[in-house]
């Protein structure tokens, strides 16, 4: 918690509970402002200087952010589970801190970015003309930007932890292997291909729970709800599609991490192990999303009964658009209809 700072007698500010009348010690002064001006003032001034105006840049902010919080309590859940051996903690503690990692990622980053936390959701809305195509690059760099750094942050705080779990060798395959705190590896009875099928269903199904849980016209959840029930489903799809291969369900995720691996460490072969399986949690998870976006689009969605209030903007824009075009001098068409083709 914050100190309260109140004004002394001498015009400076003091930190609460440093009362200069108590047993005669010293208060601890946190600085001295001239008389009449009030420091929370200046703080907001100072503060105000550091705001963004720019809306992209804001927003690639909050992706970046909202992704560092979910690989920060994700793979620091893993970092626990592994080097305790799982002492404190195990598979169902992943899980649940990925989890809760995509939950409070959503509720840092909504209100500004919307919230997407991954690239193959920002793909999908693409294509689903709900976001800008030309922000798609810029929103897929910060993600994979604020995975690396929650990476580094992870690394940063388990390092003595990973140094005496595995005797001080940084190693990806093998009985005291680490790079797969950050990045997932496939199991071994699992082939590539399998894995590009298990990486487009677990995808696929976290894009059916997303569009659902923000369609409106299918089940009026409160936006408050919402970020926990994504939460939710990252939960389910750990619980019953984790164990082949770590379910990325996230390029950012994953590369993000891996490539932190790549110069901590643990060197090229977290890009080898697996039979080249680095690529797969990109291109799969992208796939997957698309294809889940479809199947909700077509069976869901497109479905759904038109309501009056969209029939009356959509005659109002008719209107409208009618109206502009006599405005501009071009007649309307007076022919009887059975004369058009």
């Amino acid at each position: 918690m914050k100190g309260q700072t109140l004004p002394s007698k001498s015009g400076s500010a003091v930190l609460c509970g440093s009362d200069p009348q108590d047993d005669g010690v010293p208060a601890l002064k946190a600085h001295s402002w001239p008389d009449g001006v009030d420091e929370s003032s200046v703080m907001e001034r100072l503060l105000r200087k550091c705001q963004i105006r720019n809306q992209l840049v804001r927003e690639c902010l909050a992706e970046c952010l909202g992704v560092y919080v979910l690989i920060l309590f994700g793979c620091g859940s893993v970092a626990q589970v592994t080097t305790t051996q799982d002492k404190k903690g195990q598979y169902l503690s992943i899980n649940l801190g990925f989890a809760l990692g995509v939950t409070f990622g959503v509720f840092v980053s909504r209100g500004v970015s919307g919230a997407h936390l991954n690239p193959a959701v920002s793909l999908s809305l693409c294509f689903l003309g709900r976001h800008s195509w030309m922000k798609l690059p810029f929103y897929i760099f910060f993600q994979v930007l604020g995975a690396f750094l929650a990476a580094a942050t992870v690394g940063l705080q388990y390092y003595d932890a990973i140094q005496a779990y595995s005797g001080g060798e940084l190693t990806v395959t093998g009985p005291t292997a680490t790079a797969g705190i950050f990045s997932t590896y496939p199991a071994d009875y699992l082939s590539v291909w399998g894995g590009v099928v298990d990486q487009v269903i677990g995808t696929a199904a976290l894009l059916l729970c997303v569009l659902a849980l923000g369609d409106q016209r299918n089940s009026s959840i409160p936006h408050y709800l919402q970020p926990v029930l994504v939460g939710a489903a990252v939960l389910v799809i750990g619980v019953s599609m984790g164990s082949n291969s770590g379910y990325a369900l996230n390029p950012a995720r994953d590369l993000g991490p891996r490539i932190f691996t790549f110069v901590a460490g643990w060197g090229v072969d977290v890009f080898k192990a697996g039979g080249g399986w680095w690529w797969v949690p990109i291109v799969a998870p992208c796939v997957g999303a698309l294809l889940g976006t479809l199947i909700y689009e077509l069976m869901i969605e497109v479905h759904h009964p038109v309501i009056p209030s969209e029939l009356q903007t959509s005659c109002q824009e008719a209107t409208e658009s009618k109206s502009e075009v006599e405005l501009n001098g071009v007649e309307p068409d007076t022919e009887k209809p059975s004369s058009k083709l």
